[in-house]
């Protein structure tokens, strides 16, 4: 059966999906609109990937689990030899998270291989849609665990990394894999033709500008620093104001020239001061340190190295005049991943197939594509997020953008698949 002919993923069938599924982790007598908390590893994330396994074997795939804990479902293609197309996302959630984040882009591939099924299409290619493992940053902060398995990217000793009293090893083994094995989780070069997946964008672009599509032009390059302000912590009544070395005060500098900085030039690039620590934190003392996070985001890794030499500037300058010291160390680099030119175009030859309207952007925010970028093309496919909230209960992407992005990744999937 030709491609052309295989039916549409309809707006109902999206609700009905991402409804059920969010009965695992709804609060106690909440409803869809309460959102989630299916944490990575939890008991409710156990559950919906229950459900999420038994949807995929009724789709007729052959689900297996890899020793880090995704789920991959594969779908014979005509041509048994050829590497398969893999597609699909993560279904755990931030605590207190939405219904569309992740979720969307895997039932969009279990429903992907439904149709397929009912409707006895054979591809050339095999399929595969994976569920990826803990894609959240819920397990010690760490985010991507079951992508950065598959990549070969874990830490040195992270299956014993220890979050909420559970030891990691423990945790991959509650839904099915196995640490002593987690070696075998890596994904070899050339062993899938290509990568694609659906996102709800998570930000407000494509809803502001009435775009039912996006094609990401790649993942973001993320740069985190900690910066340590110390000043002379003293009393706050008998202190003058000239004498003091107030570190919270130069903290606070640093954080508008953060926003400042990066505001100076033309571009998509962010930062964020998102976590900030004082010392001694009391009413009556002027604050002797504050501890603080600085975060950089861009496609572009030189305009990162860019404005941080900016700040550095601007931080030497505060210190010099609030009479403090600020020390500046770089925590986390993750490298951007640009998603491939010729995926960008296979998306966009389906969403034309479609008639629906596409713009390029970047993401924002990190995804297990980013991981799979490292070992094969790599493609996303974003729709809109009403109000650009995400990471809440009130996430909303409507059910006819549901199914728009649905039916992109199933044209992107038949077209790469033959």
């Amino acid at each position: 059966m030709a491609a052309a002919t295989v039916p549409g993923i309809d707006a109902a069938r999206m609700q009905e999906l991402l409804t059920s599924l969010s009965a695992f982790g709804r609060p106690a007598g909440g409803t869809f609109a309460s959102g989630v908390s299916r944490v990575g590893y939890s008991d409710a994330d156990i559950a919906g990937r229950r459900f999420v396994t038994s949807l995929l074997e009724t789709a007729g795939a052959r689900v297996r689990v890899d020793a880090a804990g995704n789920i991959f479902a594969d779908r014979a293609g005509a041509e048994a030899s050829l590497p398969p197309v893999l597609f699909g996302s993560h279904i755990d959630s931030v605590p207190n998270g939405g219904n569309f984040d992740g979720d969307l882009g895997s039932l969009a591939a279990v429903e992907i291989l439904r149709v397929l099924q009912a409707n006895r299409v054979v591809t050339r290619r095999p399929l595969t849609a994976v569920i990826w493992a803990c894609e959240e940053a819920t397990f010690a902060g760490a985010s991507l665990n079951g992508s950065r398995a598959a990549a070969g990217n874990l830490l040195a000793g992270e299956m014993q990394h220890v979050s909420g009293g559970m030891v990691k090893a423990e945790a991959i083994r509650r839904i099915g894999g196995d640490p002593a094995r987690i070696e075998s989780a890596l994904i070899a070069r050339g062993a899938y033709h290509a990568y694609l997946e659906l996102h709800i964008e998570q930000g407000g672009t494509l809803a502001r500008d009435g775009m039912p599509v996006g094609i990401v032009d790649g993942i973001v390059a993320v740069d985190r620093y900690e910066a340590v302000v110390t000043g002379v912590a003293n009393h706050a009544g008998t202190t003058p104001m000239a004498d003091r070395q107030d570190a919270l005060l130069a903290a606070s500098e640093m954080a508008l020239a953060v926003r400042e900085v990066v505001r100076g030039e033309a571009g998509a690039q962010v930062g964020t001061v998102g976590h900030m620590e004082v010392s001694p934190n009391a009413a009556n003392v002027i604050p002797g340190e504050v501890r603080m996070s600085i975060e950089l985001r861009d496609l572009s890794e030189a305009k990162l190295e860019r404005l941080m030499e900016k700040i550095r500037g601007r931080a030497a300058a505060i210190a010099r005049e609030s009479r403090t010291e600020i020390r500046l160390t770089h925590k986390v680099h993750n490298e951007a991943a640009a998603a491939a030119v010729e995926m960008q175009r296979a998306i966009g030859a389906a969403a034309g197939k479609l008639r629906l309207d596409t713009r390029h952007l970047p993401s924002g925010a990190g995804h297990d594509a980013q991981m799979m970028a490292t070992l094969m093309p790599m493609g996303m496919i974003f729709v809109p997020s009403a109000r650009g909230i995400s990471h809440s209960p009130k996430e909303l992407t409507s059910w006819a953008d549901c199914a728009n992005g649905a039916n992109v990744l199933m044209e992107s999937v038949l077209g790469l698949a033959g």
